[in-house]
């Protein structure tokens, strides 16, 4: 993500620009001879013709439609047009197939545009959509879904009595989060399991962790990256200074459970690893325009002199993914884990209106060999799992790999 709303998974889970050209936000300017009609205009104005010549967009069947709900559908002239229209482009944004793509009518960019820029009420973990399921990224390090049991990889069926089937991610997200103090019940089935499980967690304010390190009694260095916020890059900097008084030439990286965050911060954690002018990632925006390579800036102090493990898994996602394939990518690093969660597309944040915005998807991230993050995700170089057994038995078969490689 970056300060204009770039994400790069999210945090979120947390969030996005093409300029819409037109008020409606449909997408299509319509009309001809130099007429600039919008959209909008042509829903609000019943009189123009429903139907577009020379290849362009028929709006008969929307218009039936909309006849129908008023001639049948019982109360239906109660329902404002406008809200009618805001429910249309949602449908619009929800044609594309894409979960992070989504138009915000006027509370919902409200809420929305608050969930960003402040604190918030709500549990502590991001989600995502996999194999169109709404997904647990990652419980954040002592939150109340991380005390809860919650874990990277479940699937969150209901929330509270609410179905998630249908739900965006951004609504999921907003009804999981709430007043701190209040309860919200979720239904999850996990992988192993015979049926699904309920879970109540109590909301708290979050405040995410940001890193931890470790200098082991075998001289390993370890420092542990929760997130990728704007803070991460300084704190990085500092665990760095405690590499060198360490004096270990060792080094585990752990990325496991963190769901990424800004952009910039994995650029500026990568370019630590990177001689100056190495690729980090390359921003694909398909044929909509040329992409863009953004490169290390060549801080470079981690160099061959170095032993680097990093570790990784399914709740490894978004700028996590970028900073653990470009040191892949760039041969400074083994990855030991498992695959991670696949998040690699960018959002974008638009206006519509003064009360309403479309958060859609530009592009998608490439790793520097063009391994497109969430198409496939990441996959380790040496795979280790972590079974049920191992969690009763609190071992960390991933980090006793790592140990064993270092050494």
């Amino acid at each position: 993500m970056t300060s204009q709303y770039k994400f790069s998974k999210k945090y979120l889970i947390f969030i996005g620009v093409v300029l819409v050209a037109t008020a409606f936000a449909l997408g299509f300017q319509l009309g001809a001879q130099n007429n600039q009609h919008t959209a909008a205009a042509y829903l609000l104005n019943k009189s123009v013709p429903l139907a577009i010549e020379e290849g362009g967009v028929d709006f008969a069947p929307f218009w039936k439609v909309w006849n129908i709900i008023d001639e049948k559908y019982p109360n239906g002239r109660e329902v404002a047009d406008q809200d009618r229209v805001w429910g249309a482009i949602s449908g619009l944004a929800g044609s594309l197939n894409d979960p992070y793509t989504t138009f915000f009518p006027p509370q919902e960019a409200k809420m929305f545009k608050e969930s960003i820029s402040g604190e918030f009420g709500g549990v502590g973990m991001e989600v995502g959509i996999k194999d169109k399921v709404l997904t647990v990224i990652a419980p954040l390090k002592d939150t109340p879904a991380y005390r809860a049991g919650i874990k990277s990889g479940d699937k969150i069926l209901k929330i509270d009595e609410t179905a998630t089937n249908n739900l965006s991610i951004d609504k999921a997200v907003s009804l999981i989060r709430g007043e701190p103090g209040t309860k919200v019940k979720l239904t999850i089935f996990r992988e192993g399991d015979s049926e699904p499980s309920e879970i109540e967690v109590i909301r708290e304010i979050i405040k995410i962790p940001t890193l931890d390190t470790e200098k082991r009694p075998d001289g390993i260095f370890v420092i542990r990256l929760y997130n990728f916020s704007n803070q991460s890059p300084l704190l990085f900097r500092e665990a760095l200074r405690e590499l060198l008084r360490s004096g270990s030439k060792k080094l585990i990286l752990d990325l496991r459970g963190n769901p990424g965050g800004f952009l910039e911060a994995s650029i500026d954690i990568a370019s630590w690893f990177l001689p100056i002018g190495k690729t980090v990632v390359i921003e694909d925006f398909g044929q909509k325009s040329p992409e863009h390579i953004y490169r290390s800036k060549g801080y470079n102090l981690i160099d061959n002199k170095y032993k680097v493990i990093v570790l990784i898994d399914g709740g490894s996602a978004s700028a996590s993914e970028i900073l653990a394939g470009a040191l892949k990518d760039n041969a400074v690093a083994t990855l030991v884990g498992e695959k991670t969660f696949g998040k690699g597309s960018v959002q974008e944040l638009v206006d519509v209106t003064a009360e309403t915005s479309l958060k859609i998807t530009i592009a998608k991230w490439l790793t520097p060999s063009r391994i497109s993050i969430s198409e496939q995700g990441l996959e380790p170089d040496i795979e280790v799992k972590i079974t049920k057994e191992d969690i009763e038995a609190k071992k960390d078969p991933q980090l006793e790999k790592a140990v064993e490689l270092l050494k």
